[in-house]
C-alpha cells in the first residue's frame, strides 16, 4: 500500500469530535501520530475510538491510550490499528490491558479517478448549509439512531474545511448522504446511509462516484473508506457497492474494545 488510509480515517473522527454538541459530552485528542476521541453521552456506543496511528504498536502505546481514556473517566472505548503495525506479541499485550477482540472492518482504496460511475434516478448534488440539519437527521436514520444530538454532529460538518458532503433527493426529499474529507492526497469516503425505504435504487452508489470525483477535483489521488466485511451469510451493501466502485480491500483490521474494570 503506498497511500496511508487510517490517518485519513482519523482526521475525520478528529473533525466530528471537534464539532460534536456539548450534549454528547466529547473529547478529542491527538496521542503521538493517532486520534483518541472519547463521546461520554453516546447514544449507539460507537465514538470513542483511538485510531491513526503510523507507528508500531507497543506496550507503552496502548498504556498512554488507556491512561488518556481513564484519565477521562471513559467506559469504553473501542482502538483500532492497522495489522501491519502489531508485533508478534499482541494478543498477549491485549490480553493484559483487557482487550477483546470484537468485529473486524475492511479497509478500500483506490486511485479517485478510476472509480466507476453508477447510474441513479435520484439527484445527487453537494449538500448547502440550508440542507444541513436535514442531512444529519437523513445520515442518523440510515444508521438507525434517528432524533438524537449525533445529527447535530454531522449537521455540524457541513461547511467544515476540507469536507465535501453529498446527498440523493427523491424529488425534493432528502433520501441518503454521505461525507468526503480532504486530506492532503487522500479523500476519505465515510458517513454514507440511505433511508430504508429507498435503498436498492443506487444512491449510494452513485454517491461514492460523486465523492470521488469531487476528492479528484480537491486535488486527490485516493479515496479510501471503511465499513464490516461482507459476507454470504451476512452480506454487507457498504462493502459490495464500494467494491463495484472500484474499490479494493487494502487489509482487514480487528476493532479492541476495552472496558474500565469498574464499568
Amino acid at each position: 500500500m503506498n497511500y496511508d488510509s487510517e490517518t485519513a480515517e482519523a482526521e475525520w473522527v478528529y473533525l466530528y469530535g471537534k464539532v460534536a454538541p456539548a450534549a454528547l459530552g466529547a473529547t478529542v485528542a491527538r496521542i503521538r501520530e493517532g486520534v483518541v476521541l472519547h463521546m461520554r453521552f453516546d447514544p449507539i456506543d460507537y465514538w470513542s475510538q483511538a485510531l491513526g496511528f503510523t507507528e508500531p504498536v507497543t506496550a507503552d502505546l496502548l498504556d498512554e491510550i488507556l491512561e488518556h481514556y481513564r484519565r477521562d473517566g471513559a467506559r469504553t472505548a473501542t482502538l483500532h490499528f492497522s495489522p501491519d503495525l502489531l508485533p508478534p506479541d499482541f494478543s498477549q499485550l491485549a490480553a493484559e490491558r483487557g482487550l477483546v477482540a470484537t468485529w473486524t472492518k475492511a479497509k478500500l482504496g483506490g486511485k479517485a479517478a478510476d472509480v466507476k460511475t453508477a447510474p441513479t434516478d435520484f439527484r445527487i448534488a453537494p449538500v448547502t448549509e440550508g440542507d444541513a440539519a436535514e442531512f444529519g437527521e437523513v445520515v442518523l436514520t440510515g444508521f438507525g439512531a434517528p432524533g438524537t444530538p449525533l445529527s447535530e454532529m454531522i449537521e455540524a460538518s457541513v461547511g467544515a474545511p476540507n469536507c465535501y458532503p453529498f446527498a440523493a433527493w427523491d424529488g425534493d426529499t432528502m433520501v441518503a448522504g454521505g461525507n468526503l474529507l480532504v486530506h492532503g492526497e487522500i479523500g476519505a469516503l465515510h458517513s454514507g446511509s440511505t433511508l430504508p425505504d429507498y435503498r436498492g435504487r443506487g444512491a449510494q452508489s452513485a454517491l461514492i462516484s460523486a465523492r470521488a470525483e469531487a476528492a479528484r477535483k480537491a486535488g486527490c489521488r485516493w479515496v479510501v473508506a471503511e465499513t464490516g466485511l461482507s459476507t454470504p451469510e451476512q452480506p454487507n451493501s457498504s462493502y459490495n457497492n464500494m467494491r463495484r466502485a472500484g474499490l479494493a480491500e487494502l487489509y482487514q483490521r480487528v476493532v479492541w474494545r476495552w472496558t474500565a474494570p469498574e464499568a
